[in-house]
């Protein structure tokens, strides 16, 4: 890209080769992979600038690391064997949280010569398009899989563990039973389908200030093609979350911006309604809204994680745990009659009750402390970086409560707050 210098390869790498990274079977752990040319490249800049309000973020950390003495523990109410799956879970996220610190800083330290703002945030957009067109596939060709050259070469026990397993095998689609039968949930080229949902929102955000804001009229009408084919796999997606937050994206601009740019979003909005009325994506939605079911799922875990995490408030437990029984018996395991039986993970509801669980409420405490500080500190900038800045800010505390923030997500949300950072140093 234009004005970006060799020393920031490591970024466009990770964000514009995603979809390699994701066909190797790296996917969200490719930050981990980038993380270590960044470190070598922060070591030859010392001494290096810290963003305001990044002790919190090094607390968080302090406390994760802690909360390891906790894996072999059980709370009330949960069901597992300490064991190396544990173990290696706690492992992986303690070296995603080291590697978004590196990130933070190296982006934090490259200077706009290196690394002009707009080129970053022009290599998320070129992200948000690989989400896209991945959920495209996802809707078209919901069957694709297949099996990645590092699960190839990964032992079977690291390989064959479900949180690793949904990272390093590709798949373009999630099949949930959602509307009562069996629908393909985009996912490509992430890991969850939730996490696709996450991801387009907040790359939707920069997707706009660097094709619209900041494009010329050939930018401008190729946002409008791609934005509006996007539409497509957000709707099939059934991802309320998502739906939810493009709602409030939508409030935010309403509130923050000008006329100008409040007439636009009015005929954007009464146009992809008029789309919506004349295709069936609107009976889509119709029928995800009146099957709610997942609500009854939602509520037993997040009453079991609140209960499982009061018996350990200040450290956690390390890691995730399954609860006894679910929310409908206290049966356990699958059974023909019952395929959803078994022990559902606490934590595996929204970003806050993962951290409840894995690192006490002091933990959930200051994840919500950091990203809260963040809008109180940028919430007067009124340039395009920092108005949408603020407004990821906004998502992240939003999604909590429906999505966990782990693996890409999480990415996106520290990229967001490092541009955040940048643009008012």
């Amino acid at each position: 890209m234009r004005g970006v210098r060799p020393v920031a390869w490591p970024i466009a790498a990770l964000l514009v080769g995603y979809p390699v990274w994701w066909a190797l079977g790296f996917g969200g752990l490719s930050v981990i992979v980038v993380a270590v040319p960044m470190t070598v490249i922060l070591w030859r800049r010392r001494p290096l600038k810290v963003p305001p309000g990044f002790g919190l973020w090094l607390l968080l950390l302090a406390g994760f690391l802690i909360s390891g003495l906790m894996l072999a523990e059980m709370p009330p109410g949960t069901y597992g064997e300490f064991g190396q799956g544990r173990v290696l879970g706690f492992a992986m996220r303690l070296a995603l949280y080291v590697a978004l610190l590196v990130v933070v800083l190296y982006l934090g330290n490259l200077g706009e010569h290196e690394l002009p703002q707009l080129a970053l945030i022009r290599m998320l957009g070129v992200l948000f398009v690989t989400t896209v067109v991945g959920g495209l596939v996802g809707v078209f060709a919901p069957k694709l899989e297949f099996t990645s050259p590092v699960e190839l070469v990964l032992p079977d026990w690291i390989a064959g563990n479900s949180f690793v397993q949904n990272l390093i095998h590709p798949t373009a689609a999630q099949t949930q039973k959602v509307l009562g039968y069996a629908l393909p949930r985009p996912e490509a080229p992430f890991e969850w389908a939730n996490a696709w949902g996450s991801n387009l929102s907040v790359l939707l955000v920069w997707f706009v200030v660097g094709w619209w804001v900041h494009g010329d009229a050939r930018r401008r009408v190729a946002a409008v093609v791609i934005i509006a084919v996007a539409m497509v796999p957000v709707v099939y997606s059934l991802n309320r979350g998502l739906w939810a937050g493009l709602g409030l994206a939508a409030l935010y601009a309403l509130v923050r911006l000008g006329p100008r740019a409040r007439l636009a979003i009015c005929t954007a909005a009464a146009g992809l309604a008029l789309v919506f009325v004349a295709t069936p994506l609107h009976t889509i939605i119709a029928k995800r809204l009146d099957s709610p079911h997942s609500n009854d799922i939602r509520a037993f875990t997040i009453t079991a994680t609140v209960s499982a995490a009061a018996h350990s408030p200040v450290i956690g437990y390390g890691n995730t745990r399954n609860a006894l029984g679910n929310h409908r018996s206290i049966t356990t395991g699958k059974t023909d009659w019952c395929r959803e039986c078994g022990h559902p993970p606490l934590g595996s509801d929204g970003q806050l009750w993962h951290l409840m669980i894995t690192q006490g409420f002091v933990g959930a405490a200051l994840y919500v402390a950091f990203f809260l500080n963040a809008i109180r500190r940028y919430w007067r900038d009124r340039t395009p970086v920092g108005m949408a800045g603020v407004l990821v800010m906004i998502l992240v505390l939003s999604y909590m409560f429906v999505y966990d923030g782990l693996v890409t997500p999480l990415s996106l949300y520290l990229i967001s707050f490092a541009l955040l950072w940048r643009g008012s140093s």
